[in-house]
This record gives structure tokens, C-alpha cells and sequence, in this order.
């Protein structure tokens, strides 16, 4: 029998009482400005992914998100959505992949606040071109697939072009295969900008309670 989402306790700020408040794991994950993109982009995915980072910045627009990336990729679309919703907030998003950042995860890896994206020392990164979806169809309908795919394929290009500063015909020419780069790859390719992560130790619970400070920073 599945135990489901394990509690933690969370004192609520400007709360007098000292008894904490049991929540979900990932509310409080949450409420740090920790995001994950841990399964395959789809619309259930981006939808959350990009509630969450609007809410936060509502919430509060000073304080950067750590999108956590361990996928294998996903939807094109849905990708755009979150690389689109990264652009909107106004905080930095670190993006801080764990395990493998593949096809759209690359994206929205190397999408992420300059200076402020992070590959593990063990982890993979995977970048391709599109792939359609049409497998058969009529000819009309083959012939615009694959216009808005050539389409779909420039715009990702020039933004790893942006974001890595590598010339076009590069990373055009890479991403006719699947090219698997390790974190100093990705790190020399210019996806991400640094190897390593350190998190903050949780802290001890203060008589006075004061204005939470972020529990996550990078790796200068």
C-alpha cells in the first residue's frame, strides 16, 4: 500500500503559537520556491509547473525560484510554456538539473536566469531537434507538420544559440542526433554555468520568529 505524501511540520510566519502546522512535503517545498519537473512535459506538468511560478511571483517577486530537473523531456509545446513562464516572472529561476535533462528538460534547463543554471557532477544532459508527432496522414497534412516542426526547431535553436552563446550552424548541426553531454559538457556547451549545488541545513526554530531566508543557494 502506496504511504502517499509524507507531512512535515512548518510553523506558520507571525504565528504565536508554537505548536508547527503539519503540511504536504511539497507544500512546504513549495513555499521555499522549490519547483520539479520529475516526469515527461505534458499539459498536466507545464500547467502546474507554470501556476506554481505565477502564484510565487504574486506571492512575493523578490524572492528566486529552484526549478529541480530530473526528465527526459516531453511535449514541445509544453516546453515553450515553461521556458514563456521562466521570462514572465519577475524573480531569477535557477534551474538545477539532478539526474538527466533530455530534449525539452535540456530547454528548459539552459533556459533558466544566466549565471544561474546548475547540472550535478554525475548528471546527463541530451539535446536533439523535434520530433513530429505525425506518423501518417495525408500528404496537406504532412506537409505542415512538418513546415511548423522546421518552424518549431529555429526558435529552439536560436534560443540555445542565446543562452550558449555557441554560433547557429553548432548547434544546428549537434542537434540533427542526440548529443549526451556530461556536466562538464554541458557546463563547456554553455547549457549550464556551473557543476555543484549546496543547500542550507534546516535551522534551528527561533523564539522570535523572523522572515524566512531562502534554504537554497548555488555554487558560486
Amino acid at each position: 500500500m502506496p504511504v502517499g505524501v509524507p507531512k512535515i511540520p512548518y510553523d506558520i510566519p507571525d504565528d504565536e503559537d508554537e505548536e508547527a502546522t503539519w503540511i504536504d512535503l511539497y507544500d512546504r517545498l513549495y513555499r521555499e520556491r522549490a519547483l520539479f519537473l520529475f516526469k515527461d512535459l505534458s499539459p498536466e506538468t507545464a500547467n502546474h509547473i507554470v501556476g506554481l511560478m505565477i502564484f510565487l511571483n504574486i506571492d512575493d517577486c523578490n524572492q528566486e525560484q529552484f526549478l529541480f530537473i530530473n526528465s527526459t523531456g516531453g511535449g514541445v509545446m509544453h516546453g515553450l510554456a515553461v521556458y514563456n513562464a521562466m521570462n514572465f516572472v519577475l524573480p531569477d529561476v535557477h534551474t538545477i538539473c539532478l539526474g538527466v535533462a533530455a530534449s525539452m528538460a535540456a530547454f528548459v534547463l539552459v533556459g533558466g536566469s544566466p549565471t544561474k543554471r546548475i547540472a550535478f557532477p554525475n548528471a546527463r544532459v541530451m539535446i536533439h531537434q523535434p520530433i513530429s508527432t505525425f506518423l501518417q496522414g495525408y500528404m496537406e497534412e504532412v506537409i505542415t507538420d512538418t513546415d511548423l516542426v522546421l518552424e518549431l526547431r529555429e526558435e529552439i535553436t536560436k534560443v540555445f544559440v542565446q543562452r550558449s552563446h555557441k554560433p547557429f550552424w553548432m548547434v544546428f548541426e549537434d542537434m540533427e542526433r542526440d548529443i549526451f553531454l556530461s556536466a562538464e559538457e554541458a557546463k563547456a556547451y554553455g547549457i549550464v554555468d556551473s557543476i555543484g549545488f549546496v543547500g542550507l541545513p534546516g535551522r534551528k526554530k527561533r523564539k522570535h520568529k523572523k522572515r524566512r531566508k531562502p534554504i537554497f543557494r548555488a555554487n558560486p
